[in-house]
């Protein structure tokens, strides 16, 4: 039996309106967002690096159209973020564009790490907290890219919410990554997820990837089997991510092909995208993150990492470089 569905739309980049209200429409939109109630919108700005905001973060235009059309039926939309490792949310905000569009809506815009924060029960976040704001919403609404990721395989509607742990440090908490993704979004569950693929991410994602440009916008109910189809389009296993696998099994959404319909031209967009792979490095980042002494000594220290993260993509290219065969020889004519 079909128990979620995924609507796949093509759309134009510049604007995406009429796609997005279109996709609102078909998850009924209306009977989950009271009249007048509060609504948070997390859209994924994991960069303020201006040359990789366009296929890292939520494009500006989609995230316009959705607040467009929230706004229809109440004032109440915040946009939310946290702060990065190595920059606030302030900056992503500007620098993607977010408070000027804002502005120009009549939308709040919310750096989580500075709003008032509620304890939660497990016992692996002790001491981090979670935003009253989000928490207390009437609806949910995340915004995620269509995105490889090197430790998650894929990013999507339920790693998004890692960017709503409200602290720049939350990297001490990747030892437990695959588990706590899904336990923020049992906390806090999503309302209704809208895909960002009019320009995706492949290689070496969530940040330093390259664009894939689909011009596709996904949208559900259920983050599980959008994460599930979005995967799917790009060629990617769903059962190889584990954090997906995990919230099918505690219930938070559908995973199987045979439990979700795609409604779209998903056979006509789909593609192979070049996987983000764990290499070395990131295993060895992820390792070090394990202990909190290294983690803000060396990983969240400026003038370690830079230095540091300069020689190990030199390093990188000249495995690169050694992994790559020379070209064949011209044959004689």
């Amino acid at each position: 039996m079909v128990a979620s569905a995924v609507y796949l739309r093509r759309a134009e980049r510049d604007n995406p309106l009429p796609t997005v209200r279109e996709l609102l429409d078909r998850c009924r939109w209306y009977d989950l967002v009271p009249a007048g109630g509060s609504v948070v919108v997390k859209p994924n700005l994991c960069t303020e690096r201006l040359e990789m905001i366009h296929c890292a973060n939520t494009s500006l235009s989609m995230l316009r159209a959705v607040c467009t059309v929230l706004r229809e039926r109440t004032e109440n939309v915040t946009i939310v973020e946290s702060d990065g490792a190595r920059y606030p949310a302030e900056a992503a905000f500007e620098n993607t564009g977010v408070y000027k569009m804002a502005a120009e809506l009549g939308c709040k815009v919310l750096n989580l790490s500075k709003d008032t924060l509620l304890d939660v029960p497990d016992a692996r976040m002790a001491g981090f907290g979670m935003s009253k704001t989000w928490m207390e919403a009437d609806c949910f609404i995340t915004l995620p890219v269509l995105k490889t990721h090197a430790t998650t395989v894929f990013t999507g509607a339920l790693k998004n919410q890692w960017g709503c742990i409200p602290r720049y440090d939350r990297i001490l908490l990747h030892k437990h990554l695959h588990e706590l993704i899904v336990e923020v979004n049992r906390l806090r569950p999503v309302t209704l997820a809208l895909m960002d693929g009019l320009v995706g991410m492949q290689g070496r994602g969530p940040i330093n990837g390259y664009p894939i440009d689909l011009n596709v916008l996904l949208a559900s109910r259920d983050p599980v089997a959008l994460d599930a189809t979005g995967m799917r389009l790009i060629g990617l296993d769903p059962l190889k991510s584990e954090h997906v696998v995990h919230a099918e099994k505690i219930g938070l959404g559908h995973l199987a092909d045979t439990k979700v319909t795609v409604d779209g031209p998903f056979a006509e967009i789909a593609m192979t995208a070049e996987p983000a792979v764990e290499d070395w490095a990131i295993k060895l980042m992820n390792r070090v993150s394990r202990s909190p002494f290294l983690t803000r000594n060396l990983l969240l220290k400026d003038g370690i990492f830079y230095p540091i993260r300069r020689a190990v993509n030199a390093l990188r290219r000249v495995f690169k470089r050694k992994r790559t065969p020379p070209p064949a020889p011209a044959s004689a004519s």
